[in-house]
């Protein structure tokens, strides 16, 4: 199996809080900012999507925080969709030190919603198909 697609950010002091840690909500910043790089490695742009008229939906999301980060750690952070078949898929990720100290794992559901009808895409894998330039990055 290939490895999963990854960036790379750095922690900045700004994102930590009071204990010196990064703070909970930039995990979820990070997590987004993976996703939107993976879409754009595999040739989908927020317009693409726009002009296809979808957008990717957050149904559900899990962090577990296994370890701290603080100011000045570099992380990567890993992106890999799994399809069910469904209206929805879910994507994992981790936020690892780039001494491969596991910080979090990430979990979210999510789905394209149709932005006329207001409701799920009956199969994403379609809409993502049709877009995409490099199926491979979704496991495609």
């Amino acid at each position: 199996m290939a490895e999963p697609f990854s960036v790379r950010v750095t922690v900045r002091g700004y994102e930590t809080d009071t204990q010196g840690h990064l703070n909970q909500a930039v995990y979820l910043n990070y997590a987004e900012h993976a996703r939107w790089s993976l879409l754009q490695a595999a040739g989908i742009s927020q317009a693409r999507l726009v002009g296809r008229r979808v957008g990717p939906v957050a149904l559900e999301t899990t962090i577990r925080y296994r370890r701290e980060l603080l100011a000045g750690d570099e992380v990567d952070v890993t992106c890999e969709f799994e399809w069910s078949g469904g209206k929805s898929f879910r994507i994992r990720q981790e936020v690892r030190k780039t001494d491969g100290t596991l910080a979090a794992e990430i979990t979210a559901v999510a789905g394209l919603l149709d932005l006329e009808e207001r409701k799920l895409i009956g199969d994403p894998r379609e809409v993502f198909r049709e877009l995409a330039t490099d199926l491979g990055l979704f496991g495609l």
